[in-house]
C-alpha cells in the first residue's frame, strides 16, 4: 500500500507540475531570431506579431536579425541556442522547405532539428505586367507565350519567384523566359525590356494601386483579399496551382513541449486579433495561422512541393 501511495503521490506531483511549469514561462525576455535583414518584409511583419506577442506573454519579445546565406545563418544560430523557449526562430518556405534542395550540404534538418510552433502568415505572389501591356489576364499571356516560345521575358527578383515561375511553366506548358533580378524590375517593365514580373503582393501592390503595374493573377489557390478582383492562376486555366511563400515560428529541438504549447497558444491568439490581421494585410501579408500539428504536416507538403520544382528545373542557390 505504501508503494502504491508513493506512486500516486509522484503521479499527482507530475500532473500538477505541468500547469505550474507553463504558468512560470516566460519569466524573462524571449528572443526571436529573424534570419533576414532589418527592414525587409519578413522582418517588418514579424515585428507586428512580436509587439502583440509581448503583451500576450507579459514579457519583452526581442527581434534578433541574423541575415546571410538565404536565411541559413540565422537558422544555425537558433539551433545552437539553449532549447529553453527563450530563443525561437522565424522560419520560412526558404529555410524550412526550399533550402534543403538548394544547398546540398545544409548543416541542419528543418524537420528534425526544430519543433513547429505556429504559422504566422502567407505571402501570395502576383503575376504583373506594365500598365500599358496588351495582356489583360493570365490566359492571354500564356497564349502569347505558347504562340512565340521564349519571346516573353519574366523578371524574377528572388528564388521564391523563380520557383513559382518554373512551376507555372511546367503546369501551364508555357515557354516563358526567366531573367534574374535583384529587387522589383520596374524600370525594365516600363521600358519594355521585360514583359512580366512575379513578386510578392507586398512588393507590388503600391505600384498596382498607382497604375504603374497591372495584376494578372495571384499564386494562391483562390483569390487573395490582399488584391480584390484579381483571379488566381488556378482560375485561369491552370487547375490546382497553389504555391506561395510563408513564415512560421519554430523552437530548437529539445524545447519542452509545455513551452511550445504556451508559445503556440499565444501566437495563434495574437494572429487572430483584428489589429494584427489588419496591420499584416496593410503590409501585403495574408495573416493565416495554424498550430504545431497542422504546421508539421503543412511543412512536409511544402517541402515536397518546392523540392520537386527545384529538382526538375535544376534551380541552384543564388
Amino acid at each position: 500500500m505504501k508503494f502504491i501511495g508513493a506512486i500516486l503521490s509522484l503521479a499527482l506531483a507530475a500532473f500538477s507540475a505541468g500547469p505550474a511549469f507553463s504558468q512560470a514561462y516566460p519569466n524573462k525576455a524571449v528572443k526571436v531570431i529573424v534570419p533576414y535583414g532589418a527592414g525587409q518584409g519578413t522582418d517588418v511583419a514579424m515585428r507586428v506579431v512580436t509587439e502583440q506577442l509581448a503583451r500576450e506573454l507579459s514579457q519583452t519579445v526581442i527581434i534578433d536579425n541574423k541575415p546571410g546565406a538565404a536565411g541559413n545563418l540565422g537558422v544555425l544560430a537558433a539551433l545552437q541556442a539553449p532549447a529553453d523557449g527563450y530563443t525561437i526562430l522565424l522560419g520560412t518556405n526558404a529555410t524550412h522547405a526550399a533550402n534543403k534542395f538548394l544547398y546540398p550540404n545544409l548543416a541542419f534538418d528543418p524537420e528534425t532539428d526544430f519543433l513547429p510552433i505556429a504559422l504566422t502568415g502567407m505571402l501570395p505572389l502576383v503575376v504583373c505586367v506594365a500598365a500599358d501591356s496588351p495582356y489583360n489576364d493570365l490566359q492571354q499571356l500564356l497564349a502569347a507565350a505558347r504562340a512565340k516560345p521564349d519571346s516573353i521575358n519574366v523578371g524574377l527578383p528572388h528564388t521564391s519567384a523563380r520557383v513559382v515561375f518554373e512551376l507555372l511553366k511546367q503546369e501551364a506548358k508555357a515557354p516563358l523566359f526567366g531573367l534574374a533580378y535583384k529587387g522589383l524590375p520596374l524600370a525594365d517593365l516600363v521600358s519594355g525590356r521585360i514583359q512580366v514580373t512575379i513578386d510578392t503582393v507586398a512588393a507590388t501592390r503600391a505600384h498596382i494601386t498607382a497604375g504603374k503595374l497591372k495584376a494578372l493573377a495571384v499564386t494562391s489557390a483562390t483569390p487573395s483579399p490582399l488584391l480584390p478582383g484579381v483571379k488566381s492562376v488556378a482560375q485561369q486555366g491552370v487547375p490546382g496551382f497553389d504555391i506561395m511563400p510563408w513564415s512560421a515560428l519554430y523552437a530548437p529541438k529539445g524545447t519542452p513541449p509545455e513551452i511550445v504549447a504556451v508559445l503556440a497558444r499565444a501566437t495563434q491568439k495574437v494572429m487572430a486579433l483584428p489589429e494584427t490581421r489588419n496591420r499584416m494585410m496593410q503590409l501585403g501579408l495574408d495573416p493565416r495561422t495554424m498550430g504545431p500539428d497542422e504546421l508539421r504536416e503543412f511543412m512536409k507538403l511544402e517541402k515536397a512541393k518546392w523540392g520537386q520544382v527545384i529538382r526538375s528545373a535544376q534551380i541552384t542557390a543564388d
